[in-house]
């Protein structure tokens, strides 16, 4: 009795019904034709120009990119069989695999790559931020990209989902990328999409091999809970990142296959410089007057590593060397308030300086469970020093729409910090300086020129040596300016039925429905 309320509580926290068990089943999973993946929803919209909806299209198995990413973050061919690059290093030469075909029998030709590079430039000032090019031509199968400088991690920088190649033609021919899913190369074509849940179909031409599932379905399913309850009750197949507080119903039972991998994230709470927290003593305080140490073991059960640095240990970029000295110290924190003014003058408990209150506003959206387990630990933790935080939940565009903005004074979020296999594209978009808006995801007014030079070496520089210190002296400069609060490292992971075959957590995040993804039933 206690299974039936679980599952008719899962079906009616999805919006679903029990009837039929087509919505909300006990024996879902008994259709080896259909597979369910329980994700977590942040896209409105197909269009992979806009803001990161790109992941959903590679994720979902739409689309892919000229090369993918290893578990090491090494780019490997895909849609591209092999390139190489000149002694100068501004020329790359990529030959497109002849037997690609996009979803709708359409050969992907190099002109065809070229058109959707062209369209993502012309749509995204992101891809701007990866690289520039004076050129790109297309001869048969043979792309040519002449580039304005020297980019040695260029064929990284094509293996973000930003890059995910899509057949332009279709779009002139009327698609609608928007709503219908733009027509890619992937194992599965959009049949329905909506924010709440994406429908998908087998791609009759798939280039690289059998597609297992007929038909694939993928509600979202925002809250940690809910989503372990929907793998508990059969709901659905398999479920991405299940959350600190469910992940020991799954460890070490026969009857789920567990995945997971060391994380490329950083959840940081980055601090707006444009309000009061331009003062880098308040902002040092902040970092001091909470305990990360304690966020990890305890509130997240050991599946995090306490925060330190922009870029997490399992990258080689100076972990261990690098300088903290804003670790929890509360009375360090309370010292550096009144350093700059912010004392409690009236006995309520709270700081105050010209007769107001220290009060902020911390953002986070709720698609990560952590994100609020943070921003509620970091709440109390500030109460104690005298600091009021309001929390606001919002959601993950209008984040990303405060990013840009700055205003601000907290913003919680969950990064990957090494997207195209290296991390100065992270480093540069989240702290570049934002000259006349050259830089928009960097709004929080943070700006060095020194920063700006060493990120720019790193990413400029032919010599392996000279490009990780730059990296790692450009960390210490954010933890010297006390620019950001690094909260801490994940782990992430894929968990799924027995009977799943190939569910596998990469480091990247960005493959998650697979050709390697079946049914063994």
């Amino acid at each position: 009795m206690k299974n039936i309320r679980r599952v008719l509580a899962t079906c009616a926290l999805l919006g679903l019904t029990v009837v039929g068990l087509t919505g909300c089943g006990m024996n879902s999973s008994a259709d080896k034709d259909i597979l369910r993946v329980g994700a977590i929803g942040f896209a409105s919209t197909l269009e992979p120009t806009e803001n990161y909806f790109s992941w959903v299209v590679v994720r979902y198995g739409i689309g892919e990119t000229l090369v993918k990413f290893d578990d090491t973050m090494k780019a490997k061919p895909w849609l591209a069989s092999k390139w190489s690059v000149s002694e100068d290093g501004k020329t790359w030469t990529f030959t497109i695999n002849d037997k690609a075909k996009f979803s709708n029998g359409r050969k992907v030709t190099a002109q065809a790559v070229k058109e959707s590079f062209e369209r993502t430039f012309a749509k995204s000032n992101r891809a701007k931020t990866f690289f520039t090019y004076d050129s790109i031509t297309a001869d048969g199968q043979i792309l040519t990209i002449q580039t304005d400088k020297a980019y040695p991690n260029l064929p990284g920088s094509l293996g973000d989902p930003l890059f995910v190649i899509v057949d332009v033609q279709s779009e002139r021919e009327g698609r609608n990328f928007s709503a219908d899913g733009p027509i890619g190369t992937g194992p599965y074509v959009v049949t329905s999409f909506t924010k709440e849940r994406a429908e998908l179909a087998a791609n009759e031409n798939y280039w690289d091999g059998d597609v297992p599932f007929k038909r694939v379905e993928v509600p979202s399913i925002n809250d940690a809970n809910t989503r372990a309850m929907a793998l508990q009750s059969g709901d659905i197949d398999m479920a991405i990142n299940i959350g600190p507080g469910e992940y020991s119903l799954f460890a070490d039972n026969k009857d789920y296959t567990v995945t997971e991998a060391s994380s490329l994230r950083d959840v940081m709470a980055r601090m707006s410089q444009k309000g009061e927290l331009k003062d880098s003593n308040l902002r040092a305080a902040l970092i001091a007057g909470i305990d990360r140490d304690s966020y990890a073991k305890n509130l997240l059960k050991d599946t995090f590593i306490a925060g330190k640095a922009p870029l997490p240990p399992s990258l080689d970029y100076g972990f261990k060397q690098l300088k903290d000295t804003n670790q929890y110290d509360p009375n360090k924190a309370k010292t550096l308030l009144a350093k700059s003014g912010w004392t409690d003058t009236n006995g309520d408990g709270l700081v105050d300086k010209n007769g107001q209150n220290l009060s902020l506003v911390l953002y986070t959206y709720t698609s990560r469970p952590e994100l609020t387990l943070y921003a509620e630990a970091m709440q109390a933790d500030y109460k104690k020093i005298g600091i009021d935080v309001q929390i606001k939940i919002v959601d993950y565009t209008m984040l990303d729409e405060l990013a840009k903005t700055g205003d601000y004074d907290l913003l919680v979020s969950s990064v990957v910090t090494a997207n195209t296999g290296d991390p100065v594209w992270f480093l540069k978009q989240y702290w570049g300086s934002n000259i006349d808006g050259d830089n928009p995801n960097n709004g929080s007014g943070f700006n060095n020129s020194r920063f700006d030079e060493l990120t720019t070496l790193a990413g400029s520089t032919l010599d392996a040596t000279i490009a990780r210190n730059a990296i790692i002296n450009a960390q210490q400069i954010l933890l010297d300016e006390n620019a950001t609060i690094f909260l801490g490292y994940p782990k992430i992971n894929m968990i799924g039925k027995s009977y799943l075959k190939g569910i596998h957590t990469s480091p990247s995040e960005y493959y998650v429905i697979t050709k390697d993804l079946k049914k063994n039933m």
